[in-house]
């Protein structure tokens, strides 16, 4: 999946604001820019997404079918 893809996806289920997503959203455009990044920067960036999902938590307990939907 492309970071376009994703993004298409996002506006059109109106889950654009979802931090999952816009982690995952982060990851697949690190993952395009890598070529052309310094390992140190590539490395910094993922560290960055890697910190604000953890920041997540698990405050989705309780509310897995309003924020994931069926599954």
């Amino acid at each position: 999946m492309t970071p376009e893809h994703l993004a298409q996806y996002m506006e059109a289920t109106g889950r654009s604001t979802q931090p999952w997503l816009l982690a995952q959203l982060r990851l697949l455009k690190l993952r395009q820019e890598q070529p052309d990044l310094p390992p140190e920067e590539y490395l910094q960036r993922l560290r960055d997404i890697h910190r604000d999902l953890m920041n997540l938590g698990e405050w989705w307990q309780g509310r897995e079918t309003e924020v994931f939907g069926d599954l």
